[in-house]
């Protein structure tokens, strides 16, 4: 190691035990200092490392928890990276805190990566695994259209040919381009072959190869299932892992078949049973059997933000992250299974990390919840009004909704509200803020990432 290097590493290690121990801790700045004084320092911290990268539009965080806890069973040293620690400073300052190996010892590192950041991460890491969770149209302004995010995923691919490529077969796109790697999909095949037709203003329904509109067998959600084209012939590939079966989906579970095994997770909806099957497959690729990767499945808990339950005076709250139309959708339908009365929070913020152009929530299905047993609205979050607007557009009646001006105005709106169960919706910032509002109220416990 480099003298570079080493000062780097010690600079990087003692910013990181300063702020663990006088500040509230998980921060990249770690990274970026190491970074500064040694801009090949990735790659060094990362050699001794098996490395999987985790990437794609919607699941990458549950997808990394389900693969790290699953490989827990097997292998001694798992390092990953903390939810929003997803670009390369962040990587960086997840290798610096890594417990201390042995000398000749390995560890696996499965690394959640943000799309934008795989151009900057790849050559260092040299990955053994990419897994590419799905492509969605996703905050137009930083990322642009779906084939503009699916070319960063091919670029980071072709700059590491030896790395194998686990990818979801069900998506269209990523059975589209000839890579240099090998690969391996996951899918479902739960339902008999049928045909259905997507809605018609889902995205990326024509033909990656002829332009032609594509037909399913079945369908999922989105643009997602076992497609064909009926003009050139272009279809969905072999699948090595699929889901077979669905028992039962919950408001607040899962039971389903992967390959003939069964599977329960604390968790609902078909998009977290892509995210459980993206990090069966992982497992699968790196020698697990079935057994430890139920084990390492019993022991994942629920991502922050992401489904996460809690009460509010006795309310029962259920926080669910948003930040696309598909998405958005999915948690929508998610919701819908609640039977009972609820009162319904939608926090829409604009800041950076949710997408300057919040457009997208006209392209969600909020249509829906004319259906859904909605007793009362909260709208809160740097664009309240915009919120606002498109519920009262979407049927919910005016006098239903109440628009508050800062969360903690949310927080006692809730313990007001006439009904038990609360959801809430809120993009990426809105739920950072309203889980800091929430912990200082003593409704959550702190956590420090990183």
């Amino acid at each position: 190691m480099s003298l570079r290097s080493q000062l780097a590493i010690s600079v990087g290690k003692a910013s990181r035990w300063f702020l663990t121990n006088f500040t509230k801790g998980g921060s990249s700045l770690p990274g970026k200092l190491a970074l500064n004084l040694d801009p090949q320092i990735l790659a060094t911290l990362s050699q001794n490392y098996q490395v999987v990268v985790i990437t794609g539009t919607n699941g990458k965080t549950l997808t990394t928890a389900l693969t790290v806890e699953a490989l827990k069973e097997a292998y001694p040293y798992v390092l990953t990276n903390p939810s929003g620690s997803n670009m390369r400073q962040g990587i960086v300052s997840t290798f610096l805190n890594a417990p201390k190996m042995h000398q000749g010892e390995k560890g696996i590192a499965v690394l959640e990566v943000d799309e934008g950041s795989l151009k900057h991460v790849v050559e260092a890491l040299a990955p053994d695994y990419f897994v590419f969770t799905n492509v969605f149209r996703d905050q137009l302004d930083r990322f642009g259209e779906i084939h503009t995010i699916y070319q960063l995923m091919t670029d980071a691919a072709r700059k590491v040919p030896t790395a194998k490529i686990i990818a979801n077969g069900d998506l269209p796109m990523f059975h589209s381009v000839d890579l240099p790697n090998e690969e391996v999909y996951f899918g479902f095949n739960h339902e008999e072959a049928s045909e259905v037709v997507p809605h018609y203003n889902t995205d990326g329904l024509l033909c990656p190869k002829c332009d032609h509109v594509l037909a399913y067998h079945l369908l999922t959600y989105a643009n997602l299932g076992h497609f064909y084209c009926p003009e050139c012939g272009f279809e969905r590939p072999a699948l090595s892992y699929q889901v077979d079966e669905i028992q039962e989906e919950a408001l607040t579970h899962s039971d389903f078949t992967i390959d003939g095994h069964p599977f329960h997770l604390p968790v609902a909806g078909k998009y977290n049973l892509y995210n459980a099957l993206a990090a069966y497959s992982v497992a699968k690729e790196l020698g697990l059997n079935v057994e430890q990767i139920r084990s390492g499945f019993e022991k994942a808990q629920r991502v922050f933000g992401r489904q996460e339950s809690f009460e509010i005076n006795g309310k029962k709250v259920l926080l669910n992250l948003v930040k696309n139309p598909v998405g958005l959708d999915q948690v929508l339908s998610l919701i819908g299974l609640d039977s009972e009365p609820f009162t319904l929070v939608a926090i829409l913020n604009n800041q950076y990390a949710d997408g300057t152009d919040v457009s997208w929530i006209w392209d969600g299905n909020f249509e829906q919840i004319k259906n859904f047993p909605v007793k009362a609205a909260i709208t809160a979050g740097s664009k309240a009004e915009e919120m606002t607007k498109r519920l009262t557009v979407a049927g919910l009646p005016a006098e239903q909704i109440k628009q508050v001006d800062d969360l903690s105005d949310v927080i006692e709106t809730i313990k007001q509200s006439e009904t038990e169960h609360v959801h809430i919706l809120a993009t990426y910032t809105a739920m950072l803020q309203l889980r800091e509002a929430l912990t200082k109220s003593g409704y959550l416990k702190a956590i420090k990432e990183g």
